[in-house]
């Protein structure tokens, strides 16, 4: 049913942004996994990134301060060591994650 639904939302032109409310995963499980979903429902890997990014800062009308990597743009990064638009899994196995320019996680 979730499925069916989110491919007839793309079909019909829904927005689709990145949030922890999609389900169909148990909740111990890393939120990224929806990235997956997402994907196997029926969106490229990169309008799933997109998802999580630009679309979110559009929604909230922030475009102009972050939701891409542009300069004077706040930015939090992460890194993979594979190419996430090849295998959106990727993104579930997060090596370094930067928030103001310090890293959290990975080497410093």
């Amino acid at each position: 049913m979730r499925a069916r639904n989110f491919r007839l939302g793309v079909q019909k032109g829904v927005k689709i942004i990145f949030g922890t409310d999609i389900g169909g995963y148990p909740w111990t499980e890393t939120e990224t996994k929806e990235f997956d979903l997402m994907v196997n429902w029926g969106i490229t890997p990169m309008q799933a990134i997109q998802s999580a990014t630009i679309a979110g800062a559009t929604a909230l009308d922030q475009q102009g301060r972050f939701g891409s990597i542009e300069a004077g743009k706040l930015a939090d990064l992460v890194a993979v060591s594979g190419d996430p638009t090849k295998d959106i899994s990727e993104l579930e196995r997060v090596q370094i994650v930067m928030k103001g320019g310090v890293v959290y996680k990975g080497e410093k």
